[in-house]
């Protein structure tokens, strides 16, 4: 055995949750006594120099971060993913450099493979499949997936989940709120921390068991059945178990696949229009969404069809939410911005006993955020600024508003389902338009 892999199998053995929490409790420690560091520093410093220091440091703190959490996996590294897009968490610099988590993640050793294969299935993957690939062609945060064939002859993909990830899933989560707060990095009051860890922590327990995730598989596919161009894997039920998923492999090309000349303009802008179509009337009629917009979870084809995969992460929306959000789109399309800050309060968006934020303030946010829905002409996703006139903004209000709102976590997945589809948007160069869908879909408007 080489030494890398040795070292491998040692970091994939330090499951369990006292080990798991001095590595956290190190990471905490260092970023505290940086922080105070950085404090003695800017009392002898201007406001610019002191500003850039501030910035300097939060973006080497959110590196710590990432790495110590990478190299973890586990909840915390899912934790970390969910961050770097919920920015009202954690300052910008921290939430910037957490995006290196969405990227896929090395892979564990195949020993520890099929250690997890006989403690869920009783043998080896080389006893229960015909054909098993020992090298993973994806690695995320709570497992890895595998190409394998049936005895039967079928070709199927198998999601293997990592060891200890669902045993230290909660103290994971309640170590790192802790620590988090204790390095004085949260933005947000502690109700709001609070139950948005809570709402991670549901999601988590729903995704680490791969039983439910066969459940909701099912779901959908059953939901897609007869639609011409959604396709969702089946279920190999007799090599699944809690911490084992074999599904159907169903053939298609990744994002970075879908190019000139084999996919036409026309063929992007018609799946550009399918995943708004899809994910909006997954929102907004079925009262359930896939949740994780990670590219490596969706396929596509030549032909227009948009393969999803992996349901672990499937967020349930309540009727009254929805209704919450149909009449905040309602009057933002209507042009009632003084309506707004009701609406956010009404939400939850809002923090407690805040003042009122004048009508002049959110338009200026819906003049940047709104502009692929202002009329009914196609917008070009492929030259789209608004991510970056969203971040210059949020970054001059950062201390107008401080304090004034704070995340919902039972939006949080709908709000992370949007930013990351806006990402594959813009990665696929989309020109659509797309007002008379939310109208359609939001509106209810038959004709629009």
């Amino acid at each position: 055995m080489t030494e890398d892999k040795k070292h491998q199998e040692k970091r994939f053995s330090a499951t369990t949750p006292a080990k798991r929490f001095f590595k956290l409790a190190g990471m905490s420690a260092s970023i505290t006594r940086n922080i105070a560091t950085q404090k003695v520093k800017g009392l002898f410093v201007d406001e610019e120099a002191r500003q850039k220091s501030q910035e300097q440091l939060y973006a080497d703190i959110g590196k710590q971060i990432a790495e110590t959490l990478g190299e973890m996996k586990g909840a915390v590294m899912k934790v970390g993913q969910i961050a770097s897009q919920v920015k009202d968490i954690l300052p910008e610099e921290v939430s910037q450099a957490l995006e290196v988590l969405q990227k896929a993640s090395p892979p564990m050793p195949y020993t520890v493979i099929r250690k997890q294969f006989i403690k869920a299935l009783g043998e080896p993957p080389e006893t229960l499949f015909a054909e098993f690939s020992d090298t993973p062609f994806a690695a995320a945060s709570i497992g890895q997936v595998h190409r394998a064939r049936t005895h039967d002859g079928q070709d199927v993909v198998v999601k293997i989940q990592y060891p200890g990830v669902k045993e230290s899933c909660d103290s994971d989560l309640r170590h790192l709120k802790r620590l988090l707060k204790l390095a004085g990095l949260v933005k947000v009051s502690k109700e709001a921390i609070d139950a948005t860890f809570n709402e991670i922590r549901q999601t988590l327990h729903e995704e680490l068991d791969y039983e439910h995730e066969a459940q909701n598989l099912l779901f959908f596919a059953e939901h897609y059945r007869n639609h011409p161009k959604v396709i969702v894997p089946g279920l190999v039920k007799e090599l699944s178990a809690e911490t084992i998923l074999t599904l159907t492999y169903v053939a298609g090309d990744s994002l970075a696949e879908v190019k000139a000349p084999r996919y036409s303009q026309d063929t992007i802008n018609q799946i550009g229009y399918l995943i708004f179509e899809t994910f909006g009337r997954q929102i907004y009629d079925l009262h359930a969404v896939h949740s994780d917009p990670h590219p490596g979870n969706f396929a596509f084809r030549p032909d227009g069809t948009l393969i999803i995969f992996d349901f672990g992460a499937v967020k349930r929306i309540q009727p009254e939410t929805t209704d919450k959000l149909r009449a905040l789109i309602r009057d933002v399309l209507e042009g009632r911005i003084d309506t707004i800050d009701d609406h956010m309060r009404k939400i939850g968006a809002r923090t407690q006993d805040a003042a009122p934020i004048p009508a002049s303030y959110y338009k200026e946010w819906l003049d940047i955020v709104m502009v692929p829905f202002q009329d009914y002409q196609p917008f070009d996703f492929g030259r789209s600024t608004i991510h970056k006139r969203a971040a210059k903004k949020a970054q001059t209000d950062a201390l107008k508003v401080i304090g004034q709102f704070q995340p919902v976590a039972e939006t949080m997945y709908i709000d992370r389902v949007l930013t990351g589809h806006y990402w594959t948007l813009m990665d696929l160069g989309v020109q659509a338009a797309f007002r008379p869908l939310v109208e359609q879909i939001v509106l209810n408007k038959p004709n629009a």
